[in-house]
């Protein structure tokens, strides 16, 4: 891989089908994709993560965040929640997806994910952080 950040929907979309493709070639333990952090959004913390590994898709979510990721589930029917863990010391919730799919429509999961699921717009930055 020679690119790592991407800001409109089709590139970003590539990036992250380029990233999935590269971390199975490389037989690499996850791959972590990243959304530029808004303040607004996000508040203090860090901007929204998501990582993939085994057929797997893992992130951190609020409640209703949790309650927007189920409704873009209907949208992937042959991805499923198989974890959801809410320790109390958390203020949210983690989530393992197992994803068995080509890259480019694990690809498109994501880039839905920040959008529909962490309120990102269309313009949106997101960066590969680790592949």
């Amino acid at each position: 891989m020679t690119r790592f950040e991407a800001d409109t929907p089709r590139e970003r979309r590539k990036l992250f089908a380029d990233a999935v493709s590269a971390h199975r070639d490389r037989g690499s333990a996850f791959l972590t994709i990243e959304a530029e952090r808004l303040d607004d959004l996000d508040g203090e913390g860090p901007g929204p993560w998501i990582q993939f590994a085994d057929q797997t898709f893992n992130m951190d979510v609020t409640e209703g965040e949790l309650d927007r990721l189920k409704t873009l589930l209907s949208e992937f029917p042959e991805f499923r929640i198989d974890q959801l863990e809410s320790p109390e010391e958390a203020d949210g919730t983690n989530v393992r997806i197992t994803a068995r799919s080509d890259a480019n429509r694990l690809a498109g999961f994501a880039d839905r994910v920040f959008q529909a699921v962490y309120g990102r717009d269309d313009a949106y930055r997101a960066w590969v952080t680790a592949v």
